[in-house]
């Protein structure tokens, strides 16, 4: 079946030639491209990384600084309530003191009032009995 002759030799020989070739050619261009190229997915992996870690730093710094800023609005708005709290109560004692002063005033004027209707009725009374007894017992004895 195989004959052994000169030709095995040569075949062996191009063989040896066409692989030096390809790989010359093909091969190491070909390698060299797909380590660019894995160099290249690497390097952008790492940046992402790097990217995503900076991003994840500034959204918690974010956070905190909104947590911050809710919780010092929180303090205005309750400072706020409680300031209006005072003011409130300050006007609604003020507002009583000015209705119990009025309430104080009315008492007094309706006590002069009746003081003085007092005295008028007293005044009427007397004139009324002084007519009534020169009536009764006439003008002559009354006085």
């Amino acid at each position: 079946m195989f004959d052994f002759d000169a030709t095995l030799p040569v075949m062996a020989v191009q063989f040896l030639i066409l692989a030096v070739v390809l790989n010359a050619v093909f091969y190491k261009p070909l390698t060299k491209a797909i380590e660019e190229r894995s160099e290249y997915i690497r390097k952008n992996e790492r940046g992402a990384k790097e990217r995503l870690a900076k991003a994840e730093e500034l959204a918690q710094q974010y956070e905190k600084e909104l947590a911050t800023s809710i919780r010092q609005s929180q303090e205005i708005v309750a400072s706020a309530q409680a300031e209006a709290q005072k003011i409130t109560s300050s006007q609604i004692a003020e507002a009583l003191k000015e209705a119990q002063a009025r309430r104080e005033e009315a008492a007094k004027e309706i006590e002069q009032q009746k003081q003085e209707a007092m005295q008028q009725l007293e005044q009427e009374v007397d004139g009324l009995s002084r007519q009534i007894l020169e009536k009764l017992l006439g003008p002559e004895l009354v006085r």
